[in-house]
């Protein structure tokens, strides 16, 4: 009978603890959707220069913080400060010849104000020398003067005419001489463009010849060396921004219908044992992470067997989080969400899938 007893009594104690393992089972998974498919990430940035050269300085090393617009590397400029130089005299060559161009056409202004005024006193010697011949032929026609001075008069006239002529042709000429100056400058103009355009050109490259993180964050990756000769596009090193760092969680299909934008997540690192760090789903891939493989799966065969697919799902890290900092993008992670908490849209919700189809339409081609 003791024995008996003692069955019947380790049989209940299991069969309680079975129900009440059961019902704290059920009632977390009523509450929570988890997943151990789950890494940090961060948007790294690779460094890499715009001209080639040989690098003089590496001022960062490994795993060193930076500071967004800090020096990184620096590339010999020597030869780029000499082709700054010719250009910018270049520049000032051609900028000078410009201006010798508008000296040249002020210059033939007062020659075309010189020869008006030259014709204008060829015009008063004519008439001056055509009233004489008149004056001279009513004379002569009353037979008071021989008809040797009327000739004198007639021939004067004809002399005061011809420098009428003379002073207009002249006139014209210098017009003409003044206006092709305007071509002449165009093209002075249109050289010492190009000229500066040279000079500017050879202050980006320059100022290029200093790499500057272009993000704050962390070195990482560093491949570049003093006295390496380096090409544009080269990846010099990476600056993976620690601070900023997210979770991208892949929950199975089956498990969205009750994840929402917004909901409260738990994260446990690997890293840092058992301790939490909050965060929140902030959205959701457009695609199953099969369909962004290299080689996407392709179902359309004969000896198909239905697999549940993973969603990737971003989830945004509380930065006020004492661990926040210390998340380095590669790191293994588990997230639980606290589905109780009904936040905004859904995967399956009729308000993103409107969201989504009137952003299809307002970007659909016309037809």
């Amino acid at each position: 009978m003791p024995g008996r007893r003692r069955t019947i009594i380790v049989t209940t104690v299991v069969a309680v603890a079975v129900v009440v393992g059961a019902g704290f089972w059920w009632a977390d998974r009523q509450k929570y959707e988890k997943t151990d498919n789950a890494f940090i990430q961060a948007d790294k940035i690779s460094v890499a220069p715009q001209i080639d050269g040989y690098v003089t300085e590496v001022l960062v090393t490994d795993n060193q913080p930076v500071r967004v617009g800090q020096v990184v590397v620096r590339l010999d400029a020597a030869s780029i400060r000499a082709r700054l130089v010719e250009t910018e005299a270049n520049a000032r060559a051609l900028n000078a010849a410009v201006r010798g161009v508008d000296d040249k056409a002020r210059l033939g202004e007062a020659l075309i104000a010189q020869k008006a005024a030259g014709v204008q006193s060829a015009r008063a010697q004519s008439a001056l020398a055509a009233a004489e011949m008149n004056r001279y032929g009513a004379l002569a026609g009353r037979g008071y003067i021989s008809p040797q001075r009327l000739q004198t008069a007639r021939a004067g006239a004809d002399q005061a005419s011809a420098a009428v002529a003379e002073a207009q042709a002249g006139l014209e000429a210098e017009r003409r001489a003044n206006q092709s100056l305007g071509s002449a400058r165009d093209q002075t103009l249109a050289s010492a463009d190009a000229a500066q355009a040279l000079v500017d050109q050879a202050r980006i490259d320059l100022s290029r010849t200093e790499l500057r993180a272009p993000a704050s964050g962390v070195v990482g990756a560093r491949a570049v060396r003093p006295g390496q000769y380096v090409r544009p596009g080269m990846a010099l090193m990476s600056i993976v921004p620690v601070g900023d760092s997210y979770v991208i969680a892949n929950f199975k299909e089956t498990q969205l219908a009750r994840l929402r934008i917004g909901q409260p997540v738990s994260i446990h690192a690997d890293a840092f044992g058992g301790q939490v760090i909050n965060g929140r789903i902030q959205s959701f891939a457009p695609a199953t992470g099969s369909e962004f493989a290299l080689i996407p799966v392709e179902n359309a065969v004969g000896n198909f067997t239905k697999i549940a697919q993973r969603v990737p799902v971003r989830i945004a890290v509380d930065r006020g989080s004492p661990l926040a900092t210390a998340l380095r993008p590669g790191l293994s992670v588990e997230v639980k969400v606290d589905v109780s908490r009904r936040a905004g849209a859904g995967v399956a919700s009729a308000k993103a899938a409107g969201a989504y189809a009137a952003h299809g339409a307002a970007n659909a081609p016309p037809r």
